[in-house]
């Protein structure tokens, strides 16, 4: 016999970042990294090549997260960078961040892990920052 007290397991899904949310994506950038990004970087990311990858976090409908990428030349071949990711404070002890960079996701999209740059961080713990790269052909 159920008591009724059981809770949902709480909803983490993503949305791609549109001119429609991005004041939601600039409010939240500005309150999860210590820099105040350009105009470009918010135009960058609303490019339809990224499309796929430039996502809001959501937790149970309310935006939580960022994850922001570029495409950049390299040898000849574009390759996918993410620029940032972050979740906010409240929310960090519930696996989101996990979530949004479960190696298996970057995998499914063609990513692999290049390098870690150490200590490349000054103001963010963890300091290290992991290069995922996606060639695109």
């Amino acid at each position: 016999m159920s008591n009724g007290s059981a809770k949902p397991a709480p909803r983490v899904t993503f949305a791609p970042i549109t001119p429609n949310n991005l004041g939601t994506v600039r409010k939240l950038n500005s309150v999860l990294f210590p820099i105040k990004y350009s105009e470009k970087f918010y135009s960058d990311i609303l490019l339809p090549e990224v499309e796929d990858f430039c996502q809001l976090v959501y937790y149970n409908d309310i935006p939580v997260g960022t994850i922001c990428c570029r495409l950049e030349a390299k040898n000849g071949q574009n390759i996918l960078y993410l620029m940032t990711m972050g979740v906010l404070a409240p929310y960090r002890s519930r696996k989101l961040g996990s979530q949004s960079l479960e190696l298996k996701f970057y995998e499914r999209h063609g990513f692999k892990e290049v390098e870690i740059h150490k200590d490349y961080y000054k103001k963010i713990v963890p300091h290290d920052a992991w290069v995922l790269e996606k060639v695109f052909s």
